[in-house]
Protein backbone atom coordinates (compact mmCIF):
# COMPACT_ATOMS: atom_id res chain seq x y z
CA UNK A 1 0.00 0.00 0.00
CA UNK A 2 2.87 2.43 0.97
CA UNK A 3 4.41 1.67 -2.30
CA UNK A 4 1.29 2.61 -4.24
CA UNK A 5 0.88 5.83 -2.37
CA UNK A 6 4.53 6.70 -2.91
CA UNK A 7 4.11 5.85 -6.51
CA UNK A 8 0.70 8.04 -6.84
CA UNK A 9 3.03 10.99 -5.13
CA UNK A 10 6.00 10.84 -7.56
CA UNK A 11 3.40 10.41 -10.51
CA UNK A 12 1.49 13.43 -9.39
CA UNK A 13 5.21 15.49 -8.42
CA UNK A 14 6.15 14.96 -12.26
CA UNK A 15 3.50 16.08 -14.35
CA UNK A 16 4.39 19.68 -12.55
CA UNK A 17 7.86 19.01 -13.55
CA UNK A 18 9.39 21.68 -16.62
CA UNK A 19 9.77 19.39 -19.75
CA UNK A 20 12.04 20.50 -22.92
CA UNK A 21 9.56 20.35 -25.56
CA UNK A 22 9.92 21.61 -29.59
CA UNK A 23 7.97 24.50 -29.82
CA UNK A 24 4.17 24.52 -30.81
CA UNK A 25 5.24 27.03 -33.40
CA UNK A 26 7.24 26.97 -36.89
CA UNK A 27 10.49 28.97 -36.93
CA UNK A 28 11.84 30.67 -39.48
CA UNK A 29 14.15 27.26 -40.21
CA UNK A 30 11.47 25.36 -40.26
CA UNK A 31 9.08 27.64 -41.96
CA UNK A 32 6.93 26.44 -45.56
CA UNK A 33 6.25 30.25 -46.47
CA UNK A 34 9.55 32.59 -46.35
CA UNK A 35 9.16 36.02 -43.79
CA UNK A 36 7.20 38.60 -45.56
CA UNK A 37 7.26 41.81 -43.29
CA UNK A 38 5.32 44.69 -44.77
CA UNK A 39 3.06 47.54 -42.75
CA UNK A 40 -0.45 46.04 -43.23
CA UNK A 41 -3.82 47.84 -41.48
CA UNK A 42 -4.24 47.08 -38.24
CA UNK A 43 -7.12 49.59 -37.17
CA UNK A 44 -8.58 52.86 -38.41
CA UNK A 45 -7.71 56.12 -37.03
CA UNK A 46 -11.23 56.81 -36.21
CA UNK A 47 -10.64 53.87 -33.44
CA UNK A 48 -7.81 54.68 -32.03
CA UNK A 49 -8.24 55.02 -28.30
CA UNK A 50 -7.63 57.44 -25.99
CA UNK A 51 -4.65 58.70 -24.39
CA UNK A 52 -3.45 56.34 -21.48
CA UNK A 53 -5.75 53.52 -23.17
CA UNK A 54 -5.27 50.81 -25.53
CA UNK A 55 -7.73 48.57 -28.14
CA UNK A 56 -7.32 45.57 -29.47
CA UNK A 57 -6.94 44.73 -33.94
CA UNK A 58 -5.87 42.29 -36.14
CA UNK A 59 -3.14 42.68 -38.04
CA UNK A 60 -1.72 39.84 -40.67
CA UNK A 61 -3.61 37.55 -38.93
CA UNK A 62 -2.12 38.11 -35.96
CA UNK A 63 -3.58 39.48 -32.20
CA UNK A 64 -2.22 43.48 -31.68
CA UNK A 65 -2.66 45.46 -28.81
CA UNK A 66 -2.44 49.48 -30.11
CA UNK A 67 -1.40 51.14 -26.80
CA UNK A 68 -1.47 55.09 -26.74
CA UNK A 69 0.33 56.32 -23.79
CA UNK A 70 -0.34 59.60 -21.69
CA UNK A 71 2.01 61.84 -24.44
CA UNK A 72 0.33 60.04 -27.22
CA UNK A 73 2.98 57.96 -28.70
CA UNK A 74 1.29 55.05 -29.77
CA UNK A 75 2.57 51.92 -29.67
CA UNK A 76 2.32 47.78 -31.05
CA UNK A 77 2.62 44.79 -29.12
CA UNK A 78 1.43 41.34 -28.88
CA UNK A 79 -2.17 41.15 -27.02
CA UNK A 80 -1.81 37.91 -26.03
CA UNK A 81 -0.50 38.03 -22.03
CA UNK A 82 1.38 35.82 -20.66
CA UNK A 83 1.37 33.51 -18.63
CA UNK A 84 -2.62 33.03 -19.62
CA UNK A 85 -3.56 35.13 -23.15
CA UNK A 86 -5.97 37.43 -21.64
CA UNK A 87 -5.78 40.44 -23.76
CA UNK A 88 -3.14 42.48 -22.79
CA UNK A 89 -5.38 45.48 -24.41
CA UNK A 90 -7.78 45.86 -21.31
CA UNK A 91 -4.65 46.86 -19.44
CA UNK A 92 -3.89 50.32 -18.02
CA UNK A 93 -1.18 51.94 -20.00
CA UNK A 94 1.15 54.37 -18.24
CA UNK A 95 4.39 56.13 -20.16
CA UNK A 96 6.45 52.96 -20.20
CA UNK A 97 4.35 50.29 -19.44
CA UNK A 98 1.47 48.72 -19.98
CA UNK A 99 -0.45 46.60 -17.32
CA UNK A 100 -1.51 43.18 -17.56
CA UNK A 101 -5.32 43.36 -15.87
CA UNK A 102 -5.44 40.59 -13.97
CA UNK A 103 -2.36 39.09 -13.03
CA UNK A 104 -0.47 42.91 -12.64
CA UNK A 105 2.55 42.01 -14.67
CA UNK A 106 3.81 45.49 -16.62
CA UNK A 107 5.38 45.45 -20.08
CA UNK A 108 7.46 48.03 -21.59
CA UNK A 109 5.85 49.38 -24.12
CA UNK A 110 8.89 49.57 -26.24
CA UNK A 111 10.75 46.21 -25.76
CA UNK A 112 8.01 44.47 -24.64
CA UNK A 113 9.98 42.78 -21.63
CA UNK A 114 8.89 42.29 -18.01
CA UNK A 115 9.18 45.14 -16.38
CA UNK A 116 9.19 44.95 -12.11
CA UNK A 117 7.81 41.82 -10.88
CA UNK A 118 5.96 39.09 -12.77
CA UNK A 119 2.41 38.52 -11.62
CA UNK A 120 2.13 40.49 -8.65
CA UNK A 121 -0.99 40.41 -8.19
CA UNK A 122 -4.18 38.48 -6.89
CA UNK A 123 -3.95 35.01 -8.48
CA UNK A 124 -0.89 36.21 -9.88
CA UNK A 125 0.63 35.25 -6.75
CA UNK A 126 -0.47 31.67 -6.90
CA UNK A 127 0.36 31.41 -11.08
CA UNK A 128 3.31 33.30 -11.52
CA UNK A 129 5.20 30.61 -10.04
CA UNK A 130 4.55 28.25 -12.53
CA UNK A 131 5.60 30.28 -15.12
CA UNK A 132 9.05 31.41 -16.50
CA UNK A 133 8.68 35.56 -17.07
CA UNK A 134 8.18 36.14 -20.45
CA UNK A 135 7.48 39.46 -22.21
CA UNK A 136 5.27 40.40 -25.25
CA UNK A 137 6.12 41.10 -29.04
CA UNK A 138 6.13 44.81 -29.84
CA UNK A 139 5.87 45.89 -33.49
CA UNK A 140 6.75 49.03 -35.39
CA UNK A 141 3.72 51.06 -35.70
CA UNK A 142 2.95 53.93 -38.17
CA UNK A 143 -0.17 56.43 -39.25
CA UNK A 144 -1.24 55.86 -43.31
CA UNK A 145 -3.95 57.73 -44.16
CA UNK A 146 -6.82 56.22 -42.46
CA UNK A 147 -5.45 53.40 -40.68
CA UNK A 148 -2.88 52.55 -38.43
CA UNK A 149 -0.38 50.49 -39.79
CA UNK A 150 1.12 47.53 -38.43
CA UNK A 151 4.63 46.15 -39.50
CA UNK A 152 4.25 42.77 -39.08
CA UNK A 153 5.31 38.96 -40.94
CA UNK A 154 2.41 38.73 -43.03
CA UNK A 155 3.36 34.49 -43.58
CA UNK A 156 3.67 34.23 -39.66
CA UNK A 157 -0.02 32.86 -39.71
CA UNK A 158 0.75 30.71 -42.67
CA UNK A 159 3.94 29.07 -41.25
CA UNK A 160 2.48 28.48 -37.99
CA UNK A 161 -0.91 26.58 -39.14
CA UNK A 162 0.79 24.87 -42.45
CA UNK A 163 1.23 21.52 -40.41
CA UNK A 164 -1.56 22.20 -37.83
CA UNK A 165 -4.22 20.08 -39.80
CA UNK A 166 -1.22 17.26 -40.88
CA UNK A 167 -3.17 14.12 -40.05
CA UNK A 168 -5.55 15.46 -37.91
CA UNK A 169 -9.57 15.46 -39.51
CA UNK A 170 -10.15 18.93 -39.20
CA UNK A 171 -13.72 20.88 -39.21
CA UNK A 172 -14.33 19.98 -43.08
CA UNK A 173 -13.11 15.94 -42.23
CA UNK A 174 -10.30 16.05 -44.49
CA UNK A 175 -6.82 15.02 -42.82
CA UNK A 176 -5.04 18.03 -44.96
CA UNK A 177 -6.54 20.83 -43.78
CA UNK A 178 -7.90 21.56 -47.80
CA UNK A 179 -11.28 22.51 -48.15
CA UNK A 180 -14.07 20.82 -50.19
Amino acid sequence: MKVIAFASLVSAAAAFAPVAQKPAFNTALDAKFSPKVKYVPCIDVEDLPDPGFATSGVAGGLAICIAVSPKGTIYALGDKCPPVNQPLSFGRVTEDTIDDPVLGTKFSLKTGEVVGAWCPAGIGKLLGGLFEPSGVPTYSVKKSGSTIDVQVDVNYKANFEANYWSGVLDAQGKADGKYY
